[in-house]
C-alpha cells in the first residue's frame, strides 16, 4: 500500500498564529484596500479616493508597529511571523505607495520603470534583513541595526502625495511637473521614489528602537 500523507486538521495553519500575526493580516489588509482605492479613484476620478488609499498606507503602518511591540510584550515571535510581516511590509509600503504615486500620475514609461525599481528594492531589503537577521542580532535574538532604510520609511512618500492630492497637484498638475526624454515621460517627482529604494539597498546602518 503507497503511504499516504499524515491528515492535517481543518485550520491547522491557523491555530499556529500568535496574537501579533493577526495584527501582521491587518498590516496586509489595509495595504490590499489601499490598492483597491487607488483603482476606484482611476475609474471614478474622485480624490478622496486617493486620500483613503493614503490613510490606510497609515493604518497598515499602526498594525506594523503594534504587531512588533505585541510580540515583544507576550515574548512570542516564530519564523512564520516574520515571513508574514515580510509579505504585508511588501503590500503595504512597497506596491500600494507605488500605485498610489501611479493614480497620482506618475504614468510615463520612466515613471513605471522607477516605480518598479523602488518596488524590487522595497523587496530586496526586506530578503537581506530575512536571511541576516540572526547574524546581526549576534545570537541574542534582537537585532541592533538595520542595514539600509526599513520599508515602512516610504509612508514619508505617501504624505508627499497626500499633500499633493490635497492641493489639486495631481495628474497634469503633478508638482515640479513632466519631462519629455526621448518621447517617453517623466516626472521628476518620482525621483524620491528613486532615492527612497536606494537607500533602502544601501549599506546604511540605522539603529533599532
Amino acid at each position: 500500500m503507497a503511504a499516504t500523507d499524515t491528515p492535517r486538521k481543518p485550520f491547522s495553519m491557523i491555530r499556529e498564529f500568535h496574537l501579533a500575526d493577526w495584527f501582521t493580516l491587518g498590516n496586509a489588509i489595509c495595504g490590499t484596500g489601499a490598492l483597491f482605492s487607488v483603482m476606484t479613484y482611476l475609474q471614478v476620478q474622485d480624490v478622496r479616493h486617493i486620500h483613503f488609499a493614503c490613510a490606510l498606507v497609515l493604518a497598515a503602518l499602526v498594525f506594523d508597529v503594534l504587531d512588533g511591540r505585541i510580540a515583544r510584550w507576550r515574548q512570542k515571535s516564530s519564523a512564520l511571523g516574520r515571513e508574514l510581516d515580510s509579505l504585508a511590509d511588501v503590500i503595504s509600503f512597497g506596491v500600494a505607495p507605488a500605485v498610489i504615486a501611479y493614480g497620482c500620475g506618475m504614468q510615463g514609461l520612466y515613471d513605471r520603470i522607477v516605480l518598479g525599481y523602488f518596488v524590487a528594492c522595497g523587496v530586496s531589503r526586506l530578503a537581506r534583513f530575512n536571511v541576516t537577521a540572526e547574524a546581526l542580532s549576534g545570537g541574542t535574538g534582537k537585532v541592533k541595526y538595520f542595514e539600509g532604510t526599513p520599508i515602512p520609511s516610504s509612508i514619508l512618500l505617501v504624505f508627499v502625495l497626500a499633500a499633493a492630492a490635497a492641493s489639486g497637484a495631481i495628474g497634469d498638475q503633478l508638482w515640479w511637473g513632466a519631462l519629455k526624454l526621448g518621447g517617453f515621460t517623466l516626472h521628476p517627482l518620482v525621483l524620491l521614489f528613486a532615492l527612497s529604494g536606494s537607500l533602502m539597498i544601501s549599506r546604511i546602518r540605522i539603529p533599532k528602537l
